[in-house]
């Protein structure tokens, strides 16, 4: 498996040492001041980790921090609060009580609107945390017994959604693109991940559609199947950071320190991704398999720069404002501010534009990874056919696999092998997310057929 050259954290964190700093110097902050940052962030939102839950348990912000006041005297407080979705977040930078936060695009653009009528609470898009090219990150899960097969099958039905949020952005599109008013042809309710996944479970809904790691929780945890991945509408949907344009004027340096830490996260989830994953799970209370299906190789691209793609997309979500209430106009081009996350690229002696130009997946997948029960490594397939083969031998052989991944035949998706629609095509296996897409295939090749996991794995010539 093959990374992207990977940063030195060590010699990253010395370069703290040496960080010119303006506006609010440490020299002009003056012996035995405190500056205090307070941060937003959403332990269960994994494709903001870097932002938050590991950025926050491995301590690379006060790691920095502590650097600086090394260097200049002043002492920095850094005040983590978790919420579970953008909007509470948006509340408190409204209320200039959270000076950084992360969130996904569409609170994102909410995020921007809202602040934007007060000089002292607007905000600043400065930095991505994680992205999937075409928008995977959502999706649509019904009731394990549910006889919906595809998103056409939702219409006049109750869905669970919290409104403003990555997960009904994608409802509104899938909708839409399905000829279903997001209106009035569904009743949406606006509910908290948890209680809609209660009313889900309970069949108080018909479906639910929400943001990573939800979707995958409930699957891994047998209750709910997927219905409709994000990737189908082929739009990319990313996580990202925001700052208080006022604070981070008052303390550029710890604008700067936050990036740099959020880039040390980064390196060290490209580094050591099952580690990550684990310190997530620990700090989030999700399971670990779970974490690993996101954050995992062929996951979420977890990378920083600000690329035109993402930048395009979000230009194109802005109506989604005015759909669901009434929303200030939003410039993206005056909100997105690059200018603090280059310094830190700079600072580090990186190539701010050259990652921007990079589309791939820092850490990229591979045709299947299998994690078997006491190991603290994992074994890469060459395709999801060989992965079949490496669990029935691990079978076979008396162990017991924790977790099998393996990428969607059509869109590329990382999904649950046990959890995924297997076609058989000959000699060779093909999972597929959803049955829907399974369909698709099997409309071009009438040979193949539809078949269990445990079956897959049972016939499949070793």
């Amino acid at each position: 498996m093959k990374y992207r050259p990977a940063r030195v954290i060590a010699a990253a964190l010395a370069s703290a040492l040496a960080l010119t700093v303006s506006g609010c110097s440490l020299e002009n902050a003056g012996n035995g001041d405190t500056v205090k940052v307070v941060i937003g962030y959403q332990s269960k939102t994994i494709n903001t980790v870097t932002a938050g839950t590991l950025l926050k348990a491995k301590g690379f912000l006060e790691q920095r921090l502590n650097a600086l006041s090394v260097k200049g005297g002043a002492k920095y407080q850094v005040e983590w609060q978790d919420y579970d979705t953008g909007a509470p977040i948006t509340a408190q930078m409204v209320a200039e009580k959270i000076d950084i936060g992360s969130m996904g695009d569409y609170p994102l653009l909410i995020n921007g609107s809202r602040t934007q009528a007060n000089e002292r609470s607007r905000t600043e898009l400065v930095s991505i945390t994680g992205y999937n090219p075409k928008g995977a990150l959502n999706m649509v899960v019904v009731a394990p017994d549910s006889k919906a097969q595809s998103i056409n099958d939702l219409a006049g039905q109750k869905i669970s959604a919290s409104v403003g949020s990555a997960g009904h952005g994608t409802l509104v599109q899938a909708l839409t693109r399905a000829g279903i008013d997001p209106k009035s042809g569904v009743e949406v309710l606006n509910q908290q991940p948890q209680i809609g996944s209660s009313a889900l479970e309970s069949g108080q809904v018909a479906a639910l559609s929400q943001f990573v790691a939800w979707p995958g929780l409930l699957v891994f945890q047998n209750k709910a199947k997927l219905l409709y991945d994000g990737a189908e509408l082929n739009v990319p949907t990313f996580h990202g950071v925001v700052a208080r344009r006022d604070y981070a004027k008052q303390h550029p340096e710890v604008l700067d320190a936050f990036l740099q830490a959020q880039l040390d996260a980064t390196d060290f989830i490209h580094q050591h991704p099952l580690e990550a994953a684990q310190t997530v799970a620990d700090n989030a209370g999700l399971a670990p398999e779970v974490v690993y299906l996101y954050n995992g190789p062929g996951g979420t691209s977890f990378d920083t720069t600000l690329k035109p793609s993402l930048l395009a997309a979000f230009k194109g979500d802005v109506p989604y404002l005015k759909s669901i209430g009434d929303f200030a106009e939003l410039d993206i081009d005056k909100f997105v501010d690059p200018a603090a996350l280059k310094q830190a690229y700079q600072e580090r002696g990186l190539n701010y534009d050259a990652e921007l130009a990079n589309n791939a997946n820092p850490l990229p997948g591979s045709g299947g990874e299998l994690w078997l029960t006491g190991q603290d490594t994992t074994q890469s397939l060459a395709d999801p056919t060989a992965l079949l083969r490496a669990v029935k031998q691990a079978r076979a052989q008396g162990k017991t696999v924790r977790a099998a991944y393996v990428p969607d035949a059509e869109l590329g998706t990382r999904w649950f092998a046990d959890k995924a629609i297997w076609v058989r095509d000959g000699d060779n296996y093909l999972p597929f997310t959803t049955s829907a897409a399974a369909q698709r295939y099997l409309a071009k090749h009438a040979a193949g057929a539809i078949v269990g996991f445990d079956q897959a794995v049972n016939e499949v010539r070793v």
